[in-house]
């Protein structure tokens, strides 16, 4: 079965270029090579080229190997971490009864 391609909102996609620009800039800094990084988060480099464009349809496993590969790993913790308009939500709910 194909996979079905992710659409996103411009301004959402620009948040996934910005997090594939990240992850490349911090492979550079550690002067990883493109197979390298492949290799050691265990996978292709075409996968590798399609997360440091910030492509959405790459799945989070992927994403969470090349942090790790890394040493970011902790980042990923950070995604939906502070629910600030859920917890508005809730306190008005408590608030009301």
């Amino acid at each position: 079965m194909k996979s079905k391609k992710q659409l996103l909102f411009p301004k959402h996609q620009k948040i996934f270029d910005q997090v594939g620009e990240q992850i490349k800039l911090a492979r550079k800094r550690r002067k990883l090579t493109t197979i390298q990084m492949a290799e050691r988060a265990d996978i292709n480099r075409a996968t590798l080229y399609q997360i440091e464009k910030g492509n959405p349809g790459v799945s989070m496993g992927s994403y969470f190997n090349v942090l790790r590969v890394l040493g970011l790993q902790d980042d990923f913790l950070k995604l939906a971490a502070d629910d600030v308009l859920g917890r508005k939500l809730q306190d008005l709910e408590l608030l009301g009864k």
